[in-house]
């Protein structure tokens, strides 16, 4: 028979205690980023270079974790069923928190109880751009071809994408005949477009870069308010009198819902000293994003109203997704 005080069993149980504290506090010095897209893409990236100056102000280290798929409803279920310690963020698009409630009825996640808004990250105007050897010289030229009998077919990166949305939006504001042909992602989409089996595609300015100072793309038409600074020579829609086509494809952190609120306060304040560091400056300077820190409270404000104006599109215009 042992008793509790034996050496024996004082040892293992003591070493085993240890490890579990030990465990414990590995755990607690972990962040994960949750990221709804696959490595390499214009999201990965921002999401890298937000977690290596994240790690610089949290102190502790941010590790990444691409779970794409169902069109983000994997990482966000999964952020939604964490623990609500500020240990787990979701990098999210507007698509899963603002599109997704009206395009998908039997959606596994609530984007508006099951989340704690953090802060907004970048804004991302999208940019119409045709192939190298495509006809159209300009945007009124593409728009004019769209509005002959035979149309033009514009790319997206799947039904109820950012991408898609501004299709609508251009179709609606300018009544032209246009073939939505939606892809299974931006890659095939863009790949297509610069090879004209489509004629056109809206996307990421900060997707599309390369390819545009590369030659392989033509830049026509910017889908917000202002002009790019990346893309000074090229208008927006609303100085080609193609009003109403604005197409912001935000990035922002969630935490899980229940995160108690000084923690989410320390983790925005984190995050602007992040958006203020050189690396993230030099990262927008080169990708075309506009670095957007905000309020949790004024991020929440925006992805109700980003909710509501995308709802209202798809409620509209009818478009469902493929479930």
């Amino acid at each position: 028979m042992f008793h509790l005080n034996s050496p024996r069993i004082l040892g293992p149980l003591a070493a085993a205690l240890l490890g579990m504290a030990a465990f414990g506090a590995h755990a607690q010095s972990v962040t994960s980023l949750v990221v709804a897209f696959p490595p390499g893409g214009p999201a990965d990236s921002l999401a890298r270079v937000v977690a290596t100056q994240l790690e610089k102000e949290l102190k502790q280290t941010v590790v990444v974790e691409n779970k794409p798929g169902g069109n983000g409803a994997i990482a966000a279920n999964q952020v939604a069923r964490s623990r609500p310690d500020g240990h787990t963020l979701f990098l999210s698009s507007v698509g899963a928190i603002s599109i997704n409630p009206a395009l998908y009825p039997k959606l596994i996640y609530d984007p508006a109880k099951d989340f704690a808004p953090v802060s907004l990250l970048v804004s991302t105007p999208e940019v119409l751009i045709v192939g190298p050897d495509h006809p159209s010289k300009t945007a009124k030229d593409f728009v004019a071809r769209a509005k002959t009998q035979k149309g033009v077919t514009m790319a997206s990166s799947g039904v109820g994408s950012m991408p898609h949305m501004a299709i609508v939006q251009l179709k609606l504001s300018t009544k032209a005949n246009i073939l939505h042909v939606p892809y299974k992602g931006a890659a095939p989409a863009i790949t297509d477009t610069i090879g004209g089996q489509v004629d056109g595609f809206i996307g990421d300015i900060s997707g599309l870069m390369s390819n545009i100072k590369a030659g392989k793309a033509k830049a026509l038409a910017i889908a917000a308010p202002k002009r790019s600074p990346l893309l000074p020579d090229v208008p927006t829609f609303d100085e080609l009198g193609v009003p109403n086509v604005y197409a912001n494809n935000w990035y922002g952190l969630f935490a899980p819902k229940n995160t108690p609120a000084d923690k989410v306060e320390a983790l925005n304040a984190a995050v602007r000293k992040a958006l203020a560091s050189p690396e993230l400056k030099a990262y927008a300077e080169s990708s075309g994003v506009e670095l957007s820190p905000t309020t949790p409270k004024e991020f929440e404000e925006l992805a109700r109203k980003d909710t509501k104006k995308w709802g209202d599109l798809i409620r509209s215009e009818g478009i469902k997704a493929d479930e």
